[in-house]
């Protein structure tokens, strides 16, 4: 088991989710235990998310994990807003950067494979 090398989704998310990990433990050390745990599942969720595209059965399968993956980004993301928002929480730019990073790249590989499906299907149908 392990990441494959050369996928950057899958190196970002992971090395994300480890980021979130640490992030997360020192919330849970300031007690903030409500947005900690909320945060913990939606930060690594996409990289679970991410993981389980890697062996869809099919494009439309590929596209739905990439699409559960940018969702639990931008549940992160709100989570990360109200980290920002609020007293007394660590810094979250590094963290709020490598998502914004995630988000770009998960939204290419999505669009890109929809087109390319979509072009062989209108080319395998005429």
């Amino acid at each position: 088991m392990g990441v494959e090398r050369n996928n950057i989704i899958l190196d970002l998310t992971v090395n994300f989710s480890l980021d979130i990990i640490n992030y997360c433990e020192l919330l849970k050390n300031r007690r903030k235990f409500v947005n900690a745990n909320q945060l913990l599942k939606s930060g690594t969720s996409i990289c679970a998310n991410v993981h389980e595209s890697q062996n869809a059965e099919s494009n439309n399968n590929f596209i739905h994990k990439l699409k559960i993956a940018a969702k639990e980004a931008d549940e992160t993301d709100y989570w990360l807003l109200l980290c920002e928002k609020s007293k007394n929480y660590p810094d979250i730019n590094q963290l709020s950067n490598k998502l914004l990073s995630i988000k770009k790249v998960l939204n290419k590989i999505i669009s890109s494979t929809y087109n390319n499906f979509n072009q062989k299907h209108i080319y395998s149908t005429n």
